[in-house]
């Protein structure tokens, strides 16, 4: 089964065409500390600093995730992708060519497209599961092992999200079972022990 994962955001992309040059695509793949629409029963919360591994991977930037579609690469300077307070950016030269200004171009600057994906994968341990006080089960993004794409979407389409319901049922059966709770008493049990010693 895939690892791969991808994430849909709202309002987050757009294109402009400063005078005499060419059309660059901007947006965000996403968004920190902002909780996803309900998903597969959970919400996803992305944290600041998630994407600090992964900067420097050769990241591909698609439209609507399609290979067929390449809009830009890292590796190759038509893709810089960053981070910023707000989350993770993404600036886009995309190809001059009649297909990627028809397909592409053209419906953002009209408005037609306005949100924007990222695929990856989360780095072992790099999610936490918990309930929420109105008993909404929320993951938590801290490391994402692999960024491989970024795109702007027609809408939000969560794919392949195996990875992601077997994680949720594994923590699920954690806190169901008592070794959730266990688990945390003794992370406090060690707590108390080394404010205890470096006291």
């Amino acid at each position: 089964m895939s690892e791969r994962e991808v994430r849909c955001y709202s309002g987050e992309v757009r294109a402009e065409q400063p005078t005499d040059s060419p059309t660059k695509i901007q947006g965000y793949g996403s968004i920190f500390n902002s909780r996803s629409e309900p998903m597969w029963g959970f919400r996803e919360i992305i944290k600041p600093g998630a994407f600090d591994s992964v900067l420097n991977d050769d990241v591909r930037a698609l439209f609507n995730h399609d290979p067929n579609f390449i809009l830009g690469r890292s590796a190759s300077g038509t893709l810089v992708i960053s981070v910023d307070d707000r989350g993770l950016k993404y600036d886009i030269n995309p190809p001059d060519t009649q297909t990627i200004r028809d397909l592409v171009l053209s419906p953002m600057q009209r408005g037609d497209i306005t949100q924007s994906s990222f695929a990856f994968s989360v780095a072992r341990n790099g999610d936490d599961w918990y309930e929420d006080d109105e008993g909404i089960i929320i993951r938590e993004i801290n490391q994402i092992s692999r960024l491989y794409d970024v795109s702007p979407v027609t809408y939000p389409a969560y794919q392949e999200a195996e990875s992601t319901v077997r994680s949720m049922k594994a923590w699920q059966e954690a806190r169901d079972s008592g070794a959730l709770q266990k688990a945390i008493n003794e992370k406090m049990a060690r707590e108390r022990l080394l404010t205890l010693i470096n006291a």
